[in-house]
């Protein structure tokens, strides 16, 4: 639920808490579904560790009134077709591989998003109510529940602020253990790894500060621009680190030509990375895209990680965004 969706937004290396304002809105800040005029849907694909895991989401969106809107998401990140050899050997000790099976590993997360606007102008608020189910095979699947709390606010000059609050009870996740399918594999040696792995899993508070603004320049071209301070409340490697929280920005710009050909690049995820000789290293995360949208289509792609800044190999994303209005003309 961390990694990101929308081509677009990730092309901006994450940086939209303030600036986003369509069907994606209900993953990266539910307060910006409030300018959806019409009904929108987006789908997404991408591939991670050399086509191992395949991540995919879809995303439904539609105003209620003239002061609220409503959405929903799917994601589902998992890796199939994994090889079972627990039964490869039986209890003689003979060799079977008619034996073998399959199973996959995958997380799907769930949300419900909900926009409203405020009495005051320019102030929009969101809340999404998140279900998180986990599957790993026949040996272990879990539920979670969570919410999220988003805010934006739009200046009259057009400067847009967000502030995203995720898992704002924090999130549980609760796994049921098949004990006897976990013992296929956890007694491989006797008399180790007997031990069942803990049942509950948590998800801590983050918050996600971010400010944008849209330049035009001639009607014809613009340029957005946008940052953000991503917040977790943990101490990690983020090149802020303090006690209490740990701060992660994040840059993006998006150039534009008539609203319909975009370019964009961004910067994030800076981390102090600690060397095998104790030294510090600062690392980053550069991202590129394009995008091309025409009478209510918009095709985006992203290409993450460039640069080698990181040990994750380069990643190819495509997301595409329809206004399901264009089908009603």
């Amino acid at each position: 639920m961390s990694i990101g969706v929308d081509a677009a937004a990730l092309g901006m290396s994450n940086a939209v808490t303030a600036g986003t304002g369509d069907v994606n809105s209900g993953y990266w800040n539910p307060a910006g579904l409030m300018q959806v005029k019409t009904k929108q849907m987006a789908l997404m694909h991408a591939s991670y560790f050399a086509n191992i895991a395949q991540y995919d989401y879809a995303a439904f969106a539609m105003p209620i009134d003239d002061r609220s809107a409503l959405g929903i998401s799917v994601i589902r990140f998992g890796v199939d077709d994994i090889l079972n050899t627990t039964q490869l050997i039986d209890d003689q000790g003979n060799i079977d591989y008619n034996r073998i099976s399959l199973f996959s590993a995958a997380d799907y997360g769930v949300t419900l998003s909900y926009a409203r606007s405020l009495p005051l102008d320019g102030f929009t608020y969101g809340i999404n109510a998140k279900v998180i189910r986990r599957i790993i095979g026949k040996f272990a699947n879990s539920y979670g529940f969570g919410f999220d709390v988003g805010f934006q606010y739009q200046t009259q000059n057009e400067w847009k602020w967000g502030l995203m609050l995720r898992d704002i009870t924090t999130t549980y996740n609760v796994w049921n253990i098949d004990e006897e399918e976990f013992a296929t594999v956890s007694g491989a040696v006797a008399g180790q790894n007997q031990e069942l792995p803990e049942t509950t899993e948590i998800t801590l508070p983050k918050a996600q500060l971010g400010v944008s603004k849209k330049f035009v320049f001639h009607n014809e071209m613009s340029l957005k621009a946008a940052a953000n301070l991503n917040m977790q409340f943990a101490k990690t490697n983020d090149i802020v680190n303090l006690d209490f929280v740990s701060i992660d920005p994040a840059v993006g710009f998006e150039a534009g030509y008539l609203d319909i050909v975009f370019l964009r690049a961004g910067v994030g995820n800076f981390q102090n990375e600690t060397q095998l000789d104790n030294t510090q290293n600062l690392t980053f995360q550069p991202n590129i895209g394009l995008g091309f949208s025409y009478r209510g289509i918009q095709v985006d792609y992203a290409l993450t990680d460039i640069g080698n800044q990181s040990v994750a190999l380069y990643s190819n994303i495509f997301s595409l965004k329809v206004d399901l209005s264009i089908f009603s003309r």
